[in-house]
């Protein structure tokens, strides 16, 4: 299981005080609120920043990151993602789950009926949708409902479903083949 989660990128210097406007990847931005220090990442060099000034500005993120006093410090952390540790993610609700989590999980389909492995986790608004890679089938979205999803293991990197009919149409097709490795 991942344990840092990328919030944002720095996309570049804001002002002449060494602030920093933040593209966030996160999907409640209002959790910088709360943050007391991030983890700035970019080509295998790694600073915790302690946080002392969060405000919006459109679908941006200004930031005041300690250390950043100044616009020539500010444009060298320009495309550095910012990321904090599990223990400084969002709790989660029961049933609920980090997307870094799910990616690479292993699918069966009722019992030990391998399907494939979850690619992608697709947000459509009413409920999320699960992209996975099948050898048989190509690409199977699967939504996450409780019609479909019997069990999520994390820690196991499992997931239990069941197929709608009509998630696999009659000739047992739903895209193109795509190989996987299992």
């Amino acid at each position: 299981m991942e344990q840092f989660f990328r919030v944002g990128c720095i996309t570049s210097p804001h002002g002449v005080h060494g602030e920093v406007k933040v593209y966030p990847t996160t999907d409640d931005p209002d959790r910088f609120l709360d943050l007391e220090k991030v983890i700035l990442r970019k080509n295998g060099k790694e600073e915790i920043r302690k946080i002392s000034r969060v405000r919006f500005q459109k679908n941006m993120i200004i930031l005041s990151l300690e250390g950043i006093t100044d616009r020539n410090t500010a444009e060298l952390y320009r495309q550095w993602e910012l990321y904090v540790s599990r223990e400084d993610a969002i709790p989660l609700e029961e049933n609920e789950y980090f997307v870094a989590d799910l990616i690479g999980m292993k699918v069966y389909q009722e019992g030990d009926n391998y399907l494939g492995v979850l690619r992608d986790v697709l947000q459509t608004g009413a409920n999320d949708v699960y992209a996975v890679e099948t050898e048989s089938y190509g690409e199977v979205l699967i939504p996450a409902i409780k019609a479909c999803i019997i069990k999520v293991d994390p820690a196991a990197g499992r997931m239990d479903v069941h197929l709608l009919p009509g998630l696999i149409d009659a000739t047992g097709k739903t895209g193109k083949k795509k190989g996987i490795q299992k």
